[in-house]
């Protein structure tokens, strides 16, 4: 049985512009801003900054992806995540909220009380059981291409074939998702910039997001601050990544890419609206 989310789920204009998910992080260790959002009063205030600066969907992720990250386990993530969503959504009800993780128990909480999409940066490989958690909630899933977890995914970074093996390994989770009886309608897919990939790769993909269009479904490019754009602009702070990240935004308004997720809202949101009107039909 199906559980109904009566909001919808989709943000106005959904792919008839570059749509932009907005990050907010409730880690002390993410690589761009772990401990930045410590409190009610800060996360708060982030939403509404979000929502003034044209933000479509804002990820909340209480589990860190960088590499190198501890896995915290699901009690931790929940006891960190589902105190914030309830305040943003008692504050903020019609706000669409994703959740990035890619565990079950923590996405079934989410959905729960509130949550509209789930991202998983593993589109379902690490627990398959986040596929029967979005069936039943009937919400937007983004797959994204990855290989190992945090702790070894910059070691696997060796392709044949780079291209082929991403989209290779996208079509065989989208199926996956498929024979759980997730709508193909809620399925959005993610290259994985960052994840399994050194800075050529990551290259590779954005000189060829085209490629990933063959699959038929709605992209989502996560570039922002990544360590790449900071090994070509010889930058380390990743707070200081967000003129590079610009230029990423760009190329995927140039592509029609359907959504993009970035740190830096307003930036990205001034920058898409010319960007949108020179290169989308």
């Amino acid at each position: 049985m199906q559980i109904i989310n009566k909001i919808n789920p989709w943000p106005k204009g959904w792919r008839q512009k570059t749509s932009i998910m907005g990050v907010i992080n409730l880690t002390p260790d993410s690589f761009s801003d772990g401990g930045d959002l410590n409190s009610t009063k800060k996360v708060l205030d982030q939403v509404n900054h979000f929502l003034c600066d044209g933000v479509d969907v804002i990820d909340l992720g209480a589990q860190s992806t960088r590499p190198g990250a501890e896995e915290v386990g699901s009690n931790i993530e929940i006891k960190r995540l589902i105190p914030y969503l309830k305040l943003i959504k008692s504050e903020y009800p019609d706000v669409l909220i994703s959740i990035d993780t890619f565990n079950s128990e923590v996405a079934y909480e989410a959905l729960l009380n509130g949550a509209n999409w789930i991202n998983d940066i593993t589109g379902g490989r690490r627990d398959r059981e986040i596929l029967d958690v979005v069936a039943k909630f009937n919400c937007p899933f983004v797959i994204t291409h990855s290989r190992g977890n945090s702790q070894n995914m910059n070691e696997l970074s060796k392709y044949e074939n780079l291209l082929s093996e991403v989209k290779c390994s996208l079509e065989n989770l989208i199926k996956n998702a498929l024979e759980k009886n997730i709508s193909q309608t809620n399925i959005i897919i993610d290259p994985g910039i960052g994840f399994s990939k050194d800075l050529n790769q990551n290259l590779e993909i954005l000189k060829n997001l085209d490629k990933f269009q063959d699959l038929n479904l709605p992209i989502l490019i996560g570039a922002s601050r990544k360590r790449f754009i900071g090994e070509i602009l010889n930058e380390v702070n990743p707070k200081e990544r967000d003129i590079g990240t610009l230029a990423i935004s760009c190329l995927c308004s140039h592509f029609n890419i359907d959504i993009v997720r970035v740190h830096n809202v307003k930036m990205n949101s001034q920058i898409l609206k010319i960007a949108d009107r020179i290169y989308r039909k």
